[in-house]
Protein backbone atom coordinates (compact mmCIF):
# COMPACT_ATOMS: atom_id res chain seq x y z
CA UNK A 1 0.00 0.00 0.00
CA UNK A 2 1.13 3.85 -0.80
CA UNK A 3 1.80 5.85 2.12
CA UNK A 4 -0.45 8.92 2.02
CA UNK A 5 1.55 11.28 4.49
CA UNK A 6 1.96 14.14 1.38
CA UNK A 7 -1.78 13.97 0.49
CA UNK A 8 -2.68 14.41 4.62
CA UNK A 9 -0.23 17.21 4.52
CA UNK A 10 -1.56 18.34 1.60
CA UNK A 11 -5.42 18.42 3.17
CA UNK A 12 -4.49 20.05 6.43
CA UNK A 13 -2.70 22.96 4.60
CA UNK A 14 -5.56 23.63 2.58
CA UNK A 15 -7.64 24.19 6.50
CA UNK A 16 -9.30 21.05 6.70
CA UNK A 17 -9.35 18.86 9.57
CA UNK A 18 -7.59 15.49 8.54
CA UNK A 19 -8.40 12.33 10.53
CA UNK A 20 -6.31 8.82 10.19
CA UNK A 21 -8.52 5.90 9.77
CA UNK A 22 -7.33 1.77 9.22
CA UNK A 23 -10.01 1.21 6.53
CA UNK A 24 -13.00 3.70 7.61
CA UNK A 25 -12.32 3.85 11.30
CA UNK A 26 -10.28 6.78 13.30
CA UNK A 27 -7.09 6.37 14.61
CA UNK A 28 -7.41 9.38 17.13
CA UNK A 29 -9.79 11.28 18.92
CA UNK A 30 -11.18 13.78 17.39
CA UNK A 31 -14.69 14.99 18.35
CA UNK A 32 -13.91 18.64 19.36
CA UNK A 33 -10.30 18.60 19.43
CA UNK A 34 -8.05 21.02 17.24
CA UNK A 35 -6.97 19.49 14.43
CA UNK A 36 -3.64 17.70 13.90
CA UNK A 37 -0.76 20.21 12.69
CA UNK A 38 1.15 19.39 9.70
CA UNK A 39 4.30 17.97 11.72
CA UNK A 40 2.13 15.87 14.31
CA UNK A 41 0.26 14.38 10.52
CA UNK A 42 4.17 13.94 9.46
CA UNK A 43 5.19 12.50 13.00
CA UNK A 44 1.68 10.51 12.91
CA UNK A 45 2.10 8.75 9.50
CA UNK A 46 5.77 7.83 10.97
CA UNK A 47 4.16 5.05 13.34
CA UNK A 48 0.96 4.59 10.69
CA UNK A 49 2.60 4.58 7.32
CA UNK A 50 -0.15 2.69 5.77
CA UNK A 51 -3.23 4.92 7.44
CA UNK A 52 -6.13 6.12 5.28
CA UNK A 53 -7.12 9.85 5.27
CA UNK A 54 -10.74 10.72 6.39
CA UNK A 55 -11.94 14.92 6.69
CA UNK A 56 -14.07 16.43 9.46
CA UNK A 57 -17.14 17.77 7.95
CA UNK A 58 -17.17 21.12 10.01
CA UNK A 59 -16.52 23.37 7.64
CA UNK A 60 -18.37 21.17 4.51
CA UNK A 61 -21.09 18.62 4.04
CA UNK A 62 -21.72 15.83 1.28
CA UNK A 63 -24.49 14.32 -0.41
CA UNK A 64 -23.19 10.34 0.08
CA UNK A 65 -24.64 8.34 -2.83
CA UNK A 66 -24.41 4.82 -2.20
CA UNK A 67 -25.04 2.08 -5.29
CA UNK A 68 -26.10 -1.44 -3.61
CA UNK A 69 -26.36 -4.15 -6.09
CA UNK A 70 -29.43 -5.18 -4.81
CA UNK A 71 -30.53 -2.49 -2.60
CA UNK A 72 -30.96 0.92 -3.01
CA UNK A 73 -29.33 3.23 -6.05
CA UNK A 74 -28.96 6.28 -4.86
CA UNK A 75 -27.83 7.81 -8.38
CA UNK A 76 -31.52 6.50 -9.43
CA UNK A 77 -32.61 9.35 -6.40
CA UNK A 78 -30.56 11.88 -7.37
CA UNK A 79 -31.70 11.47 -10.91
CA UNK A 80 -35.43 11.84 -10.12
CA UNK A 81 -34.93 14.95 -8.19
CA UNK A 82 -34.45 16.57 -12.45
CA UNK A 83 -31.81 18.72 -10.89
CA UNK A 84 -28.06 18.34 -12.23
CA UNK A 85 -27.09 21.50 -12.09
CA UNK A 86 -27.39 21.16 -8.37
CA UNK A 87 -24.57 18.77 -8.24
CA UNK A 88 -22.02 20.59 -10.61
CA UNK A 89 -19.60 20.71 -7.99
CA UNK A 90 -16.44 18.97 -5.97
CA UNK A 91 -17.25 15.29 -6.49
CA UNK A 92 -15.50 11.69 -5.61
CA UNK A 93 -16.40 8.35 -6.19
CA UNK A 94 -15.97 5.80 -3.76
CA UNK A 95 -14.29 2.67 -2.71
CA UNK A 96 -17.56 0.87 -3.21
CA UNK A 97 -18.79 2.28 -6.51
CA UNK A 98 -20.83 5.59 -4.63
CA UNK A 99 -20.36 8.79 -5.34
CA UNK A 100 -19.89 11.94 -2.58
CA UNK A 101 -20.92 15.37 -3.71
CA UNK A 102 -19.08 17.98 -1.58
CA UNK A 103 -20.89 21.52 -0.59
CA UNK A 104 -19.66 24.21 1.40
CA UNK A 105 -21.83 24.39 4.65
CA UNK A 106 -24.56 27.10 4.97
CA UNK A 107 -24.49 28.46 8.47
CA UNK A 108 -26.71 26.10 10.71
CA UNK A 109 -28.98 25.25 7.98
CA UNK A 110 -27.89 21.81 7.41
CA UNK A 111 -27.95 18.85 9.53
CA UNK A 112 -26.50 15.21 8.71
CA UNK A 113 -29.53 13.15 7.82
CA UNK A 114 -29.27 9.12 7.31
CA UNK A 115 -32.06 8.34 4.88
CA UNK A 116 -32.22 11.49 3.33
CA UNK A 117 -33.22 9.88 0.17
CA UNK A 118 -33.48 5.90 -0.91
CA UNK A 119 -29.38 5.08 -1.01
CA UNK A 120 -28.64 9.02 -0.60
CA UNK A 121 -27.19 10.25 3.35
CA UNK A 122 -26.03 13.88 4.22
CA UNK A 123 -22.84 13.80 6.51
CA UNK A 124 -22.96 17.38 7.93
CA UNK A 125 -22.23 16.85 11.37
CA UNK A 126 -19.32 18.47 12.72
CA UNK A 127 -17.64 15.52 14.47
CA UNK A 128 -18.48 13.14 11.51
CA UNK A 129 -16.28 12.52 8.82
CA UNK A 130 -15.66 11.16 5.19
CA UNK A 131 -12.64 9.10 3.62
CA UNK A 132 -10.96 10.76 0.82
CA UNK A 133 -9.00 10.22 -2.21
CA UNK A 134 -6.52 7.94 -2.69
CA UNK A 135 -7.77 6.34 0.45
CA UNK A 136 -7.59 2.46 -0.24
CA UNK A 137 -10.41 0.05 1.31
CA UNK A 138 -10.47 -3.53 -0.16
CA UNK A 139 -7.96 -3.14 -2.11
CA UNK A 140 -10.55 -0.41 -3.98
CA UNK A 141 -9.44 3.50 -4.31
CA UNK A 142 -11.27 6.47 -3.41
CA UNK A 143 -10.57 8.89 -6.78
CA UNK A 144 -11.40 12.54 -7.23
CA UNK A 145 -13.97 13.00 -10.68
CA UNK A 146 -13.40 16.71 -10.99
CA UNK A 147 -10.95 19.19 -9.43
CA UNK A 148 -14.05 21.70 -9.08
CA UNK A 149 -14.23 23.80 -6.10
CA UNK A 150 -16.91 23.11 -3.20
CA UNK A 151 -19.92 24.91 -4.31
CA UNK A 152 -22.54 26.59 -1.85
CA UNK A 153 -25.67 24.63 -2.73
CA UNK A 154 -28.27 25.69 -4.18
CA UNK A 155 -31.33 27.30 -2.32
CA UNK A 156 -33.76 24.79 -3.87
CA UNK A 157 -31.47 22.15 -2.56
CA UNK A 158 -31.05 23.79 0.96
CA UNK A 159 -34.77 23.94 1.22
CA UNK A 160 -35.10 20.28 -0.19
CA UNK A 161 -32.56 19.03 2.75
CA UNK A 162 -34.37 20.58 5.28
CA UNK A 163 -37.72 19.70 4.47
CA UNK A 164 -36.49 15.92 4.38
CA UNK A 165 -34.81 16.38 7.68
CA UNK A 166 -37.53 17.89 9.92
CA UNK A 167 -40.91 15.60 9.31
CA UNK A 168 -43.56 16.38 11.17
CA UNK A 169 -46.47 15.27 13.42
CA UNK A 170 -49.58 17.08 13.73
CA UNK A 171 -50.15 18.59 17.02
CA UNK A 172 -53.82 17.35 16.83
CA UNK A 173 -52.54 13.74 16.45
CA UNK A 174 -50.00 14.25 19.60
CA UNK A 175 -52.29 15.97 21.52
CA UNK A 176 -54.68 13.10 21.16
CA UNK A 177 -51.77 10.07 21.78
CA UNK A 178 -51.00 9.70 26.01
CA UNK A 179 -48.20 6.94 26.33
CA UNK A 180 -49.17 4.57 29.26
CA UNK A 181 -46.78 1.75 30.98
CA UNK A 182 -43.32 3.58 30.27
CA UNK A 183 -40.50 0.74 30.42
CA UNK A 184 -36.79 0.99 29.76
CA UNK A 185 -37.51 -0.58 26.52
CA UNK A 186 -39.49 2.60 25.92
CA UNK A 187 -36.35 4.32 27.29
CA UNK A 188 -33.96 2.51 24.65
CA UNK A 189 -35.93 3.37 21.70
CA UNK A 190 -36.32 6.92 22.48
CA UNK A 191 -32.46 7.69 22.86
CA UNK A 192 -31.44 6.35 19.46
CA UNK A 193 -33.39 9.30 18.26
CA UNK A 194 -32.33 11.73 21.30
CA UNK A 195 -28.60 10.82 21.76
CA UNK A 196 -26.22 10.21 24.65
CA UNK A 197 -27.04 13.40 25.97
CA UNK A 198 -24.62 15.96 27.89
CA UNK A 199 -20.55 15.90 26.85
CA UNK A 200 -19.78 14.83 30.73
CA UNK A 201 -22.38 11.44 30.51
CA UNK A 202 -22.07 10.33 26.67
CA UNK A 203 -20.24 7.25 27.73
CA UNK A 204 -21.66 6.09 30.47
CA UNK A 205 -25.16 6.88 28.37
CA UNK A 206 -23.69 4.75 25.64
CA UNK A 207 -22.53 2.23 28.14
CA UNK A 208 -25.78 1.73 29.25
CA UNK A 209 -27.61 1.86 25.98
CA UNK A 210 -25.59 -0.81 24.42
CA UNK A 211 -25.84 -3.00 27.93
CA UNK A 212 -29.68 -2.70 27.73
CA UNK A 213 -29.86 -3.91 24.19
CA UNK A 214 -27.74 -6.76 24.66
CA UNK A 215 -29.78 -7.72 27.99
CA UNK A 216 -32.69 -7.72 25.63
CA UNK A 217 -30.69 -10.11 23.03
CA UNK A 218 -29.86 -7.82 20.52
CA UNK A 219 -28.03 -8.92 18.31
CA UNK A 220 -24.65 -7.22 18.85
CA UNK A 221 -23.57 -6.10 14.97
CA UNK A 222 -27.38 -4.29 15.48
CA UNK A 223 -26.26 -3.28 19.11
CA UNK A 224 -23.54 -1.43 17.14
CA UNK A 225 -25.27 0.19 14.87
CA UNK A 226 -27.99 1.25 16.87
CA UNK A 227 -25.17 2.75 18.89
CA UNK A 228 -24.39 4.53 16.02
CA UNK A 229 -26.83 5.77 15.16
CA UNK A 230 -27.69 7.51 18.70
CA UNK A 231 -24.34 8.68 18.69
CA UNK A 232 -24.87 10.37 15.75
CA UNK A 233 -27.95 12.37 16.82
CA UNK A 234 -26.02 13.67 19.63
CA UNK A 235 -24.85 17.01 19.56
CA UNK A 236 -20.68 16.69 20.66
CA UNK A 237 -20.84 13.11 19.51
CA UNK A 238 -18.15 10.43 20.40
CA UNK A 239 -15.24 9.01 17.86
CA UNK A 240 -16.72 5.95 16.24
CA UNK A 241 -13.32 4.25 17.57
CA UNK A 242 -14.98 5.14 21.01
CA UNK A 243 -18.30 4.01 20.31
CA UNK A 244 -16.79 0.57 19.18
CA UNK A 245 -14.57 0.18 22.30
CA UNK A 246 -17.60 0.78 24.39
CA UNK A 247 -19.99 -1.62 22.75
CA UNK A 248 -16.90 -4.38 22.74
CA UNK A 249 -16.26 -3.86 26.84
CA UNK A 250 -20.39 -4.09 26.98
CA UNK A 251 -20.43 -7.44 24.93
CA UNK A 252 -17.66 -8.92 27.18
CA UNK A 253 -19.23 -7.74 30.04
CA UNK A 254 -22.99 -9.34 29.08
CA UNK A 255 -21.37 -12.53 28.66
CA UNK A 256 -19.22 -12.72 31.83
CA UNK A 257 -23.08 -11.88 33.39
CA UNK A 258 -24.34 -14.66 31.30
CA UNK A 259 -21.65 -17.13 32.47
CA UNK A 260 -20.89 -17.89 29.15
CA UNK A 261 -16.84 -18.54 27.92
CA UNK A 262 -15.53 -15.58 25.55
CA UNK A 263 -12.87 -16.25 23.52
Amino acid sequence: MKNLVNFAVQYAEHGFTVIPTIGKKPLIKFADRPALTPDELREFWRTHPYANIALKTEKFFVVDVDRHPNGDDGTKAIKELNHPEWFNTLCQKTAHNGYQFFFTKPKERISQNIGFLPGVDIKAHPNNYVVVAPSIIDDKSYQWLNHKPMLQPDEELIRLIEEKGKPTISDKKIESFHPKGRTQTSALFEQIVNGLGPTGGRNDALAAFAGGLLFRNVDPECVLELARIANQRTKYSLSDNEVVTTVNSMIKKEIRRRGEVSE
